[in-house]
């Protein structure tokens, strides 16, 4: 599998995630205007990194941790440049001669990747790219398992987690106000302050200053790209994969990527509409790539099946439309891609689903594909079936980004007619339980559980819900009972407070170690808390999420209307008792 995309629509904790889920080994590029760092993984588990400053190396990480001294490390290197071609890793080399041992090593690594993944978490932009290749160079950076008898792997989610949290104490600490080591002249100053007094993150304050004494260079690949030129990117990548094109030819297509590799302009809108690209065609995935950059599309393109349900789930996670973007080898009949379209579309009947096609197998399942769910079918340009296919890739390149970033979701019917279900059932209700009932049931249409509270003065008590306690299809359940603290600044303690409704992924305490462990976490961290209020003060809320189920954005504009409703019906049902109530008095 290799895949490539944008840092900033699918952000590294989510790739790295997919990397250890789907157990994929291969080297992962971290590119932007900085540099470039390396993340090495083995069935899905970190095996090293290379940190985009060219002085992070692992050995000094070891010399820092006082696992070993520099007159070690010199003579770790020195048996290496000894052994010639058959160097070894700096690790291999340090454990097989008794210097360090194996939990020694699993923390220097430790500390080397997660210092490359807060570093990358700092990045503004960035892209990232998956180099499945089997072979990886032997030196003090790389390390490949299946060369040593003992294996050092790092788990990828537990060394994710670290770097976060490390990440968010530098936040909190305001040390991330300056990206680290952005300038090498910079390594030998002494540490400055921010406002608070609080350090910041320098080479010098991590003890990564002092490293003349290591005389070996790092390849240039481990160097940070200072110079990035799109113009010979494109190059390159034309001349390798059309080889037998003319050099007019060749020019022509990378001029055309060339002006299209000017990024969005900072004013543009953010994206509402994920494309995930599936192709075994290296330059029509390269190329759509950078059209629908300079669109302000966000595109994630991959040459395999697996991580794709990841890729769909995050991006409706993230409340952008996933489509799906099939292109059908030259060579292939169309069987499998079709049995491909039934099944995501079978299991996410919200996203859209797009064929590309050349013309020898375009005529043959257009129909078919179509009878399965996709929305199109486009004929593409084919090299092997086309003697003028550079014009004609040029001529469906230029309307391809502006096709695709047109692709919406649409609405549910349904939900609108529920909505109207709902708002007439209001029409006759006077009771707070009976409206809440209501909500309930609606929320309950798009979410796959949902649970109403009543707000007490410091708790939260449990009242009707759907699908928790029993299948959703059942309808309400008898009350819960059980009380939910509104305390450490949970999201249900802001929607009483600021009686506002929230949707958005969070997973704070009172969530985690409260509320999930009465109903269960769902599959997702995404959750809608809305609040019913009458004459100003919030007297329950309706939480809801997607159980056990991938996420499918609500129209939460709905959701927030029938409870602005509801409140006002319910004031005037009150306002009502109140008249009559005076005037039996």
């Amino acid at each position: 599998m290799s895949f490539n995309g944008d840092l900033e629509h699918f952000p590294l904790v989510d790739v790295i995630q997919l990397l250890h889920m789907t157990c994929k080994t291969g080297i992962l590029y971290l590119k932007s205007p900085k540099g470039e760092s390396q993340l090495v993984f083995h069935e899905g588990f970190f095996v090293s990194a290379n940190h985009l400053n060219n002085s992070v190396r692992i050995g000094q990480v070891l010399v820092d941790m006082e696992a070993i001294t520099q007159e070690t490390l010199h003579q770790a290197l020195a048996e290496q440049k000894k052994a010639g071609r058959n160097r070894k890793p700096l690790i291999a080399t340090l454990i097989e001669q008794g210097l360090i041992d194996k939990d020694t090593a699993f923390k220097g690594l430790e500390s080397l990747i997660e210092m490359t993944i807060v570093e990358v978490l700092t990045w503004a932009s960035g892209t990232f790219s998956l180099d499945v290749s089997k072979e990886y160079v032997s030196d003090e950076y790389r390390y490949f398992p299946e060369k040593l008898n003992q294996d050092i792997l790092l788990n990828a989610q537990g060394v994710l987690m670290d770097s976060l949290r490390i990440y968010d104490e530098k936040m909190r600490d305001g040390t991330l106000s300056r990206i680290f080591f952005e300038e090498e002249n910079n390594t030998n100053t002494a540490p400055s302050s921010t406002e608070s007094g609080t350090p910041e993150i320098t080479a010098d304050l991590l003890g990564l200053d002092d490293l003349d004494v290591i005389t070996r260079k790092i390849p240039d690949v481990f160097i940070g790209l200072k110079d990035h030129d799109p113009l010979e990117e494109h190059r390159q990548m034309v001349a390798r994969v059309l080889p037998e094109s003319t050099i007019d030819q060749q020019d022509l297509l990378v001029s055309f990527l060339t002006k299209y590799s000017t990024p969005p302009p900072q004013s543009s809108a953010p994206p509402v509409t994920a494309i995930i690209l599936l192709t075994q065609d290296e330059l029509l995935s390269h190329a759509i790539t950078t059209v629908c950059k300079h669109d302000n599309l966000f595109i994630f393109a991959t040459d395999e099946e697996s991580g794709l349900d990841i890729v769909i789930e995050q991006s409706l996670g993230r409340d952008l439309h996933p489509v799906l973007f099939i292109d059908i080898p030259h060579e292939s009949d169309g069987v499998k891609s079709l049995e491909l379209i039934r099944q995501k579309f079978s299991a996410y009947p919200q996203i859209s689903i797009v064929i590309t096609a050349c013309c020898s197998s375009w005529r043959s399942i257009s129909m078919d594909a179509l009878g399965a769910g996709t929305r199109s079918i486009i004929p593409r340009p084919c090299s092997r079936c086309e003697d003028t296919y550079v014009p004609q890739l040029i001529s469906f390149l230029s309307g391809i980004s502006s096709f695709l970033g047109s692709i919406l979701s649409v609405p549910d019917p349904e939900v609108g007619h529920q909505f109207v279900g709902a708002l007439n059932q209001l029409k006759s209700l006077s009771e707070p339980p009976e409206i809440a009932l209501v909500m309930l049931r609606f929320a309950a249409v798009q979410f796959e559980r949902a649970l109403t509270f009543v707000v007490a003065k410091t708790e939260l008590i449990a009242e009707k819900s759907i699908g928790i306690s029993s299948e959703k299809a059942d309808g309400p359940t008898a009350p819960l009972l059980f009380r939910i603290p509104l305390e450490n600044h949970s999201v249900l303690q802001e929607v009483v407070e600021k009686g506002r409704l929230y949707f958005g992924q969070r997973s704070d305490s009172v969530l985690t170690q409260q509320l999930y462990k009465e109903i269960g976490a769902p599959r997702s961290p995404k959750i809608m808390v809305i609040p019913l209020i009458s004459r100003g003060k919030v007297i329950a809320v309706t939480y809801a999420d997607f159980g056990s189920k991938a996420v499918s954005p609500p129209q939460t504009n709905l959701l927030e209307a029938l409870a602005q409703h509801a409140g006002s019906v319910l004031d005037n049902a009150l306002y009502r008792k109140s008249i009559e109530n005076a005037a039996l008095k």
